[in-house]
């Protein structure tokens, strides 16, 4: 089936975010008197958790075992709190320069839209990192190159759950197989493969340990693939045990 759409994953896949990530919610929780401090080691493991809100709850189950005495609705709002505050440390980081897409991104998007395949985004990260992220590297516009976006709004289950690609399949009007996914992780190549996308992965620091077995590629980053290659490989949907660590 000929390629007809590309679906970006946003945190680790567009941009290595996750040292400005780890900072915001380091950030945050000074801000708000917790005792708390994710290092490199502790942010790897939570990083299995998707969405900033699930992450926090998730810790703040692990080192506080009387959680239901604060009362749900009080977790809840000190959650948002956090997560807002991290949140607005975050946009500051990516508006001054912080973070950077990684290599490769753009160029192919510009040749996805030279050849008129459509572009789309399914992230499990909020509306407002996506945009401070997209409109410091595309500018004010940035919107009009996505056909399509999902993210932590509309799909509330979160990855490895398929929820928000088999949205963007659907909001594409095409099938899952005219279209190519893009992840960093093992959870979002589970989500990914689950909506039945073949998916290529550039891993970061923080998921080079993932399992990345049911991946169509492997790479570095994208910088040394263009449009015509990764049509080549989508066409013969390559599915191997161990997937090739290639650069080309």
């Amino acid at each position: 089936m000929k390629l007809q759409a590309l679906i970006f994953d946003v945190d680790g896949t567009l941009a290595d975010t996750e040292c400005a990530h780890c900072a915001a919610f380091n950030h945050a929780f000074t801000e708000t008197g917790l005792a708390w401090h994710w290092d490199d080691a502790l942010y790897t493991r939570l990083l299995n958790i998707s969405g900033g809100r699930e992450r926090i709850l998730h810790y703040w189950r692990e080192v506080h075992g009387d959680i239901t005495a604060l009362g749900a609705q009080a977790l809840q709002d000190t959650i948002a709190r956090i997560h807002d505050i991290k949140t607005a440390h975050y946009e500051a980081a990516v508006r001054g320069g912080g973070v950077a897409l990684r290599p490769g991104v753009l160029a192919l998007m510009r040749q996805a839209q030279q050849q008129g395949l459509r572009l789309a985004i399914a992230t499990t990260t909020s509306p407002v990192n996506i945009a401070a992220l997209l409109r410091t590297a595309m500018g004010p516009d940035w919107r009009l190159n996505f056909a399509a976006i999902g993210d932590a709004s509309t799909a509330p289950l979160k990855k490895p759950h398929p929820q928000v690609y088999l949205q963007m399949v659907a909001a594409l009007g095409l099938p899952a197989g005219a279209c190519l996914a893009f992840e960093d992780s093992g959870n979002g190549l589970q989500a990914a493969t689950a909506a039945g996308l073949a998916t290529v992965i550039t891993p970061t620091r923080y998921t080079q340990h993932h399992d990345f077995s049911a991946a169509l590629r492997v790479l570095p980053d994208l910088g040394a693939i263009d449009l015509p290659t990764l049509a080549r490989w989508h066409a013969t949907r390559v599915h191997q045990h161990k997937p090739s660590r290639t650069s080309a």
